[in-house]
């Protein structure tokens, strides 16, 4: 099968925020619009994937200081940021070939694919269902469907309420429409920062400009609906099919969560965890988070 491509290197904005040394691309791929953006001259690929309530910006503090030395991508998913939106059924599976495809095309694989959040399943059935895309997997504050992810829904035993808030139909438009910002934060960053100030005013601004696009929770809602739903089918792929190139678990304010998520799921796994760190690691200690990424892609990368 033959796939084209179509790409449109995007101009700043005066709404988008950017950062300098990079530069802003959309192309057409797997039936999307995916905004991606570049930085970096040379070394080997490093892939950033976003979690919520997030964009490819959750990464703007952490991006010069992996680009002195790598070529660094960073996406926005289908349905955040400047991708185009996604539809009613959009889910991990079609996230994860969106990510197959943008690989492609950018003909840079094997990547160093790092991913936080709720990105789990989208990155971990790329390295499950491509293993040639994928050099190295770097997981940050995050964990999978059928290993424990779930119970995050779980308000009886301590979960939280958003998630099952997200995926009721009608209910995030009918209640965030024009409060966008005010649902990011006053609620989903400084209930998960640990490290105060880490996140600004104009970081909330960015996001927030994205989030309220027409439907522009629906990317989030399509991960979250398969949160609830693909826990037997991960669980199955942990099981027959773990990830079997070297493993980085990071963890912040979700502890040993992740470790303890990507040792069931993978066959070789180190952890670090971040002391005094909250759930946005990249946004709270990005130099801390480089040390560690930039020292296992080294150690990865030296065969």
């Amino acid at each position: 099968m033959v796939v084209y491509y179509r790409e449109f290197v995007m101009t700043k904005t005066q709404e988008a925020a950017t950062l300098t040394d990079v530069t802003h691309h959309r192309i057409d791929v797997n039936g999307a619009h995916l905004h991606y953006m570049a930085a970096g001259a040379s070394g080997s690929p490093i892939l950033l994937i976003h979690g919520f309530p997030e964009t490819w910006w959750a990464f703007n503090k952490l991006i010069p200081l992996l680009a002195a030395d790598h070529r660094v991508f960073a996406v926005d998913l289908r349905g955040h940021g400047d991708s185009s939106k996604a539809d009613a059924e959009f889910n991990s599976k079609t996230a994860a070939e969106d990510l197959h495809s943008l690989i492609s095309y950018l003909d840079v694989g094997p990547v160093h694919l790092s991913g936080q959040d709720f990105s789990g399943s989208t990155v971990y059935r790329l390295a499950t269902a491509h293993p040639e895309d994928v050099l190295s997997f770097t997981a940050i504050e995050m964990g999978l469907p059928g290993l424990g992810l779930e119970q995050l829904a779980d308000v009886t035993h301590g979960g939280t309420w958003h998630i099952g808030f997200l995926v009721a139909p009608g209910i995030p438009e009918m209640l965030l429409t024009g409060r966008e910002r005010d649902f990011l934060s006053g609620f989903a960053f400084p209930a998960m920062t640990a490290v105060k100030g880490a996140i600004t005013d104009d970081d909330i601004d960015e996001f927030a400009r994205t989030y309220a696009r027409n439907d522009g929770f629906r990317g989030a809602i399509g991960l979250y609906k398969s949160i609830l739903t693909e826990g037997a089918e991960i669980q199955s792929l942990a099981e027959k099919s773990p990830v079997t190139v070297p493993v980085l678990a990071v963890g912040g304010g979700g502890g040993e969560f992740t470790n303890a998520t990507m040792t069931q799921a993978a066959t070789s796994v180190e952890s670090v965890l971040l002391d005094g760190v909250g759930h946005y690691v990249a946004l709270e200690a990005p130099e801390r988070l480089a040390d560690a990424l930039l020292d296992f892609v080294a150690r990865v990368d030296a065969p």
